[in-house]
């Protein structure tokens, strides 16, 4: 198979790709029960030249087999290259996902004034809801 390129500086290597195909369901008519076009494309995960981080935001966000494979199933076309070119691009815009690092998260502090307006409110409220007390009759 050839190479898969994902983005400037990051091509997946062909011989780290497994496909098969089967009979899809859905769109074909009668030549659904003859034509295997429903493409189950397999990458070796484990072998890749990715990073030890990339792989671990790879893993949570594709499906794995046993082998830790990623894997990507397509049958949306009649057509078996269609789905198999399918399936590339799916794998590609996985990986691309997985090499954006995500942002660190600052914890951050509500502001003073922040903190007074809420308290005030809630002193408002409260004294709403007092005032809605038991009327005395004379």
């Amino acid at each position: 198979m050839e190479d898969l390129p994902v983005q400037r500086g990051v091509v997946l290597r062909g011989e780290l790709f497994r496909w098969t195909a089967a009979r899809a369901s859905g769109p074909g008519g009668q030549n659904v029960n003859k034509v295997s076009s429903k493409v189950d494309l397999r990458f070796d995960l484990p072998r890749s030249p990715l990073g030890p981080d990339t792989r671990a935001r790879l893993r949570a966000r594709a499906r794995l087999d046993a082998d830790g494979w990623v894997v990507v199933v397509c049958q949306e076309s009649r057509d078996q290259h269609r789905n198999l070119e399918l399936a590339r691009e799916k794998l590609a815009a996985l990986v691309r996902e997985a090499l954006v690092v995500p942002k660190k998260r600052r914890p951050t502090k509500p502001s003073r004034g922040a903190r007074e307006r809420r308290l005030g409110e809630k002193k408002h409220r409260s004294d709403t809801k007092r005032a809605r007390g038991s009327v005395e009759r004379d």
